[in-house]
């Protein structure tokens, strides 16, 4: 494809598909229309990098559903001041959009390989209000730090008690919740020290974190 080729899919991804799936930020849309999709697509799957589907990046991990990823940035609401975390970089292209909209991001990812690749995608966007770092953040997450929104780009069997303490009040977390065939998006909202709202979303289905695939036990 040629470039005004991906811009005119870049569009019609907007538009005909993200839109419609009752996306009406207009930051949102715009920051969609913005980054260009097709720079975090590995290259055998560039002629579907505006496609309503799922795309490998390795053997295991996918990126999510362009629908999917509006409506996540959508629900965390992101102002230009906010500190973000995100857990599971991928291929960086939702890394870039929650980098675009607000104040930085730290993220996370398992894969030593795919961080490496996320950091060059992101680099060549010229994008730097980023750290990603290679860490399990499903088992071993620990942080001082509190965010104002939190994006988790897998499925997980429950919603994760150190992710909740990690946000500021006032902050927001989105999760998939739950196993094949049904799994359920939540937005969670900490409202002070001690009390959280869980908002369900929409029904989806995409890939499990590593390690994550199963109600697990946190130690604190």
């Amino acid at each position: 494809m040629t470039a005004s080729n991906f811009d005119l899919a870049r569009e019609n991804m907007v538009e005909h598909q993200v839109r419609p799936w009752d996306v009406l930020d207009q930051r949102v849309l715009d920051t969609l229309s913005a980054i260009p999709r097709d720079a975090f697509v590995p290259a055998a799957y560039k002629s579907l990098a505006y496609a309503d589907t799922a795309i490998p990046l390795n053997e295991t991990e996918t990126m999510m559903h362009p629908v999917v990823e509006g409506r996540l940035l959508q629900a965390l609401d992101i102002q230009p001041r906010d500190e973000i975390l995100e857990i599971g970089t991928g291929s960086g292209y939702l890394t870039a959009c929650l980098a675009h909209l607000g104040s930085h991001v730290d993220s996370y990812e398992i894969d030593a390989e795919l961080a490496e690749q996320a950091q060059n995608n992101l680099r060549n966007a010229h994008i730097y209000n980023i750290e990603i770092r290679i860490e399990d953040a499903v088992s071993h997450f620990s942080t001082k730090k509190t965010y104002d929104a939190i994006a988790v780009t897998g499925s997980m069997g429950e919603i994760p008690e150190q992710y909740k303490q990690a946000l500021a009040v006032g902050g927001r977390l989105f999760v998939i919740i739950g196993e094949a065939p049904i799994m359920t998006a939540h937005k969670i909202t900490r409202i002070d020290g001690e009390t959280w709202t869980d908002e369900v979303l929409f029904e989806t289905l995409i890939t499990s974190l590593k390690h994550a695939e199963k109600p697990a036990v946190f130690a604190f």
